[in-house]
């Protein structure tokens, strides 16, 4: 039996032997590649944002080592300084209404000379004393006596009252250097 050439040809083993070297599929790489790429660009954007975001708020302290050493060379000293209890008319319409309140300051204290005698520090101390305390009070009254009874109930009245006198002692005593406000009584009448 003779076969013709047509039919070899188009036989099953004929088309296995001619397709016997098989054929690997192309995998896109360059796009693979810069897709990996474009992501971790994106990812370290998105990251190096949020960190400058925190380091900006304050939120995430910034590590500054010459800070650091530059207040742990020159610590403030500081000394407190107790008024006596004031009693003020409060700028409420009615003009009855009073506060009653005892504070406490912390105060940062002045470089003191080397030179200077003992016996004339002493006595410079003393009269300066009395002056700064002088000055204390006036500030204070003066603060006070500006607030109203319903500002100073509200719930963040005692803190905006305490930056309020901060502000003031910077503004007329630039010689009391007032860090810290404590109320040691409090009492607003109506």
């Amino acid at each position: 039996m003779a076969s013709s050439p047509t039919v070899l040809a188009s036989s099953p083993s004929a088309a296995v032997g001619s397709a016997a070297v098989p054929t690997t599929p192309k995998f896109p790489v360059l796009p693979l590649v810069l897709a990996a790429v474009m992501g971790v660009a994106v990812t370290a954007l998105v990251v190096g944002g949020v960190v400058y975001y925190l380091v900006r708020s304050g939120r995430l302290p910034a590590h500054d080592s010459s800070a650091h050493k530059a207040e742990a060379a020159v610590p403030m000293t500081t000394h407190v300084m107790a008024l006596e209890p004031l009693l003020v008319n409060l700028a409420d319409a009615g003009g009855s209404s009073y506060l009653r309140v005892a504070l406490t300051m912390r105060v940062a204290d002045a470089a003191t000379k080397r030179d200077a005698k003992p016996k004339e520090e002493a006595a410079k101390d003393n009269k300066a004393g009395d002056e700064a305390m002088a000055e204390a009070r006036d500030t204070v009254l003066t603060v006070l006596g500006r607030q109203t009874a319903d500002g100073l109930l509200a719930p963040d009245g005692k803190e905006r009252l305490k930056a309020e006198l901060k502000a003031a002692f910077g503004a007329q005593n630039t010689d009391l250097k007032v860090v810290d406000v404590f109320f040691t009584d409090f009492l607003v009448q109506r």
